[in-house]
């Protein structure tokens, strides 16, 4: 999907990014925008989406929290204020002028590149460093991450594609920008969240309009990178034969995926419903966070796993014509670089659960525990919102 060309007028013309020679116009401001022309439909699926992750959410953690001593709800309820809290950060967004916002979008990121740095300096936990703690929560900047880079993105693009398009070259700077990113992710270590972010920053390039033959020289040069980190560390090495054998060693490196593998196949076509999952039963370990699909699949059954990838497929289609009527390429690429973001995290979350990709600390969005994970999530939602909001006349 390219949005190159395709009626996009640059807010900064005088920068080689006008792409129609048109009058550069202000396509975000709220006097031109009017909550009726919210996309509706989106806002739904992802109040669905919230209200079956809670639930979830409660049925997954309930009895973990309990062996704790913190009480049945203790995790529901604090999920709930994320929710609460994310849904007004969402408002915000989606009434927000993403023009005026441009101005704040490099110190943002360079902010963001300096709270990854400081990440890698705190105490860590369960032998990992990706939070900062804030005593009422802890911060997990990589998840805010994906918000800087796809805002980035964005910008440079469209004050910059015309320019791109005749200079390869070009493209090497927010190429650079976003692996600084990428390599204080990884270095946590998070091998997951680079590659969902790689993915995606490749996405939104093809989408620019960028030719296929400058995108694979990135894409070939990212994979034996890939590749060495995993051989050279041997937990990743492990993760990796436990997916192509997950029965093989079931007691030690298996042990999660196959349980996992249980909980989904188990759930047959309805599932034992809402709270009748066995594996919950402190058999899966950390089951309310990034392994909370295989509880909810055994407890809804095929029937309840298909409801959720639907809705997020929706997204994924709603997201994108989104996109495509959107007034600038900016906002073009803001809109689907999150919608990406947020619905290839899902998919491959559930596939992760499921034995199709290698297991990775990648959460469910709008259902994995964590308060990192809801905020962004729902700031991003709101960007989309804003975008389907401007007065093009065009239905999504």
């Amino acid at each position: 999907m390219s949005f190159q060309g395709r009626g996009a007028v640059s807010a900064n013309p005088g920068r080689g990014g006008d792409l129609s020679g048109r009058r550069a116009i202000s396509y975000n401001t709220i006097s031109n925008r009017s909550l009726k022309y919210i996309n509706y439909p989106v806002l739904f699926i992802v109040l669905m989406l919230l209200l079956l992750g809670l639930v979830s959410l409660f049925s997954a953690s309930a009895i973990y929290a309990e062996n704790k001593g913190l009480g049945a709800l203790f995790y529901t309820k604090r999920q709930g204020l994320w929710i609460l809290m994310g849904l007004g950060l969402a408002a915000a967004a989606a009434r927000a002028d993403l023009e005026k916002l441009r101005e704040y979008i490099k110190p943002v990121f360079a902010v963001t590149a300096l709270l990854l740095l400081i990440t890698l300096f705190m105490p860590p936990i369960a032998k990992v460093r990706r939070w900062i703690p804030l005593g009422f929560m802890k911060l997990q900047m990589s998840e805010f991450a994906k918000v800087a880079v796809v805002l980035y993105l964005a910008d440079f693009f469209d004050r910059n594609i015309s320019t791109i398009q005749t200079d390869w070259r070009r493209m090497i700077k927010p190429f650079c920008a976003v692996c600084v990113i990428l390599l204080l992710i990884a270095v946590e270590p998070d091998l997951g969240t680079p590659v969902l972010l790689f993915g995606v920053t490749m996405f939104l390039f093809f989408s620019a309009g960028i030719k296929l033959r400058f995108i694979l020289g990135p894409v070939l040069a990212a994979l034996p990178v890939v590749v060495l980190a995993i051989v050279f560390n041997s937990y990743r090495l492990a993760r990796l034969k436990t997916f192509l054998s997950p029965f093989e060693n079931i007691k030690g490196t298996g042990y999660q995926l196959s349980q996992s593998l249980l909980a989904v196949g188990s759930g047959g076509w309805f599932g034992k419903g809402l709270g009748g999952s066995q594996l919950k039963l402190l058999y899966l370990p950390e089951a309310h966070t990034d392994f909370i699909f295989p509880i909810f699949a055994e407890e809804m059954g095929l029937a309840g796993t298909l409801l959720v990838v639907g809705l997020f497929t929706a997204l994924l289609v709603k997201g994108a014509r989104i996109a495509r009527n959107a007034p600038s390429l900016y906002t073009a690429l803001a809109a689907f670089g999150f919608t990406l973001v947020i619905t290839l995290q899902a998919f491959f979350n559930m596939s992760m659960a499921i034995g199709l990709i290698p297991t990775k600390g990648i959460p469910l969005p709008f259902f994995s525990y964590g308060g990192s994970s809801i905020l962004a999530s729902l700031l991003m939602t709101g960007i989309i919102l804003n975008v389907s909001a401007h007065r093009s006349g065009t239905r999504c």
